[in-house]
């Protein structure tokens, strides 16, 4: 085939990719076209890498143009090595500093119609010789693939500070603030923009933060916080500090910060100690300097698992006892501070927000219905229709994962303690087993039940080739995954948060989040559930905070069905409903107030 030219002397896309100037005088460019699986690229033969690669000049630019019609400047070489994987009889080099073979030594494959891609010249679109382009803004296609598995965030990326932990680092924000320890505070500006998007899908708790930040009802409250840090606690966290309190935040698991969001709050100068990928030492470390700081004592606790709370009571018992009250969220924690009250150990009231009606009815349920086939597709692209899972627990979070398995087609059953939840279970379709009988047979196994060694070392051996492992409770003592940490047996890391362990006789079981929570280590949570059960905690904590000597004793108690009424009717405004009123006669005929409380306390 021979250059064409077009009539106006510019370059058609048949021509020369060395703008018009033959690299090889008295040779013919010829351009060749090459196949890739079903697409087709227009290159020529007589390009000299090497001696571009010498003499530092740029590679020629190409346009790859979509049958749509969106363009993307690309180098060559760029374009050549984000298409799909060549075939055996073709060969492009990958590397820079390769030098390739003489042309004529290619195998090229001719008169193939280039069937959704196809490429011309920058030259010939716009009329100039392309511009130069530095590399070091490229990103190949490998490295931003990867970054889909970190957890709806970008903090999984690679970067040359990975190796370097948050702690040996000196970081300061603009302002000069350095009371803080994160990934890398450069990420703020995008941690930013995650929790502006957040905003938008937690209407309950901005429309609380509107209406309270003006009476500052947290005014000297100084609160030490351990929960998840995601864009989501950072709207919590923000609209506490603007309803007049003052505070200090850490993760209560090593696996589910947002790197770029905790540098964010850091930029914004509140005190986080907080990156994802912690070490045990690292997390206990973040939590002492959560509650310790010259000058700084707190007053209230917001708690995630019981963490912070324990370290408190266990190491500084002196300022345990001048906190004003504790709110806890997880199941776990409730389950620590009915043990503290019930040994007569609990020296301040406590909220239980994990039991209120907003929690157990949206964010245990709705929140796990969607969030749990975010975790695992986005970690094993596993394919649910005829699958066999097993959902060990049938509580709201084990409603919420049954309710989203078999809407996709998959065979669930369910194990259970509670006669209650097993009839439950029943009733809706799921069969009710224990996990000995099934655990040969399954495909996947989501612990829900808050328990521990629900799936024990025994469990593990006898399940088949790549059985999926994964735990939907707070705590990670559901799974016995210590007892894996054996000679015998070979971990291989595949992914972010996605283990291979590897028996001697060559089973392999997909391990998730090495057994913590994985629907917030290996994805994302809906915000909208968030916002109900973070406007619960804030309203817990403006309560305990303002409550007058001798309301609250030293207990644990749930939060006011009130409160529980008034969180809901703060996220309806957000689907345009409308509640029908009472009329006085049947205000009395139920022996309520036109206004509520519409349920009794025990009511859940």
């Amino acid at each position: 085939m021979a250059a064409a030219e077009a009539e106006d002397g510019q370059l058609s896309p048949r021509a020369s990719l060395s703008h018009g100037k033959p690299l090889h005088p008295g040779t013919a460019n010829r351009p060749t076209l090459q196949t890739y699986a079903d697409e087709a690229i227009l290159i020529d033969e007589d390009v000299d890498y090497a001696a571009k690669v010498a003499d530092k000049r740029p590679l020629p630019t190409v346009v790859v143009q979509d049958m749509s019609g969106e363009m993307e400047l690309l180098p060559v070489k760029s374009a050549m090595s984000s298409r799909r994987p060549r075939s055996p009889s073709t060969y492009i080099p990958d590397d820079p500093d390769f030098v390739p073979p003489p042309s004529g030594k290619r195998r090229m494959s001719r008169d193939v119609t280039p069937r959704r891609k196809q490429i011309s010249f920058m030259d010939e679109r716009r009329g100039k010789t392309p511009p130069k382009r530095s590399s070091r803004g490229r990103r190949s296609v490998s490295q931003s693939s990867t970054d889909s598995y970190s957890s709806a965030s970008y903090s999984g990326s690679s970067s040359e500070e990975d190796d370097v932990s948050p702690r040996e680092k000196h970081q300061t924000n603009a302002k000069g603030f350095s009371d803080f320890c994160v990934k890398n505070i450069r990420q703020a500006a995008f941690g930013r923009r995650e929790i502006e998007i957040a905003e938008q899908e937690m209407p309950g708790l901005m429309a609380l933060r509107k209406r309270a930040s003006g009476d500052k009802p947290l005014q000297g409250a100084k609160i030490a916080g351990c929960t998840h840090l995601t864009a989501q606690a950072a709207v919590l966290i923000e609209t506490l500090v603007a309803c007049g309190a003052s505070v200090r935040w850490c993760a209560c698991n090593i696996y589910s910060t947002q790197n770029e969001v905790a540098a964010a709050l850091a930029e914004a100068g509140y005190p986080i100690f907080a990156w994802r990928g912690e070490t045990e030492d690292d997390f206990w470390w973040c939590i002492e300097k959560s509650i310790s700081n010259e000058g700084w004592q707190p007053n209230m606790i917001l708690d995630d698992g019981g963490d912070l709370t324990h370290v408190m009571f266990k190491k500084h018992p002196h300022m345990f006892g001048m906190i004003k009250g504790i709110v806890e969220e997880s199941v776990t924690g409730v389950h620590r501070l009915y043990q503290l009250s019930k040994s007569g150990k609990l020296t301040v009231p406590a909220m239980n927000v994990n039991d209120s009606v907003t929690k157990q009815k949206f964010d245990n349920l709705y929140s796990c219905r969607e969030s749990v086939l975010d975790a695992l597709k986005r970690t094993t692209d596993i394919m649910f229709g005829g699958k066999h899972v097993v959902v060990c627990g049938y509580g709201e979070v084990g409603k919420g994962c049954c309710s989203a398995l078999r809407g996709l087609g998959a065979i669930v059953c369910v194990t259970e303690i509670d006669p209650i939840c097993a009839l439950q279970a029943s009733m809706e379709g799921f069969k009710v087993v224990t996990l000995n009988e099934v655990i040969r047979q399954v495909d996947v196994v989501i612990t829900a039940s808050g328990n521990k060694n629900v799936v024990t070392r025994d469990h593990l051996d006898r399940m088949k080739t790549g059985c999926v492992v994964c735990n939907m409770g707070h705590s990670n003592t559901e799974i016995d995954v210590d007892s894996l940490r054996t000679p015998e047996l070979t971990w291989e890391k595949v992914r972010s948060q996605v283990d291979h362990v590897l028996w001697p006789d060559g089973k392999r079981i997909i391990l998730l989040a090495e057994g913590r929570l994985v629907n917030l280590s290996c994805s994302s949570v809906p915000s909208f559930v968030v916002s109900i059960t973070a406007a619960t905690q804030a309203l817990a904590l403006i309560e305990l905070f303002n409550a007058p000597a001798g309301r609250y004793k030293q207990d644990v108690y749930l939060l006011p069905k009130k409160m529980d009424e008034y969180v809901a009717s703060l996220h309806l405004p957000a689907f345009d409903a409308h509640l029908t009123e009472l009329s006085d006669e049947q205000a009395r005929y139920l022996g309520i107030g036109k206004a509520g409380p519409f349920k009794p306390n025990y009511y859940r």
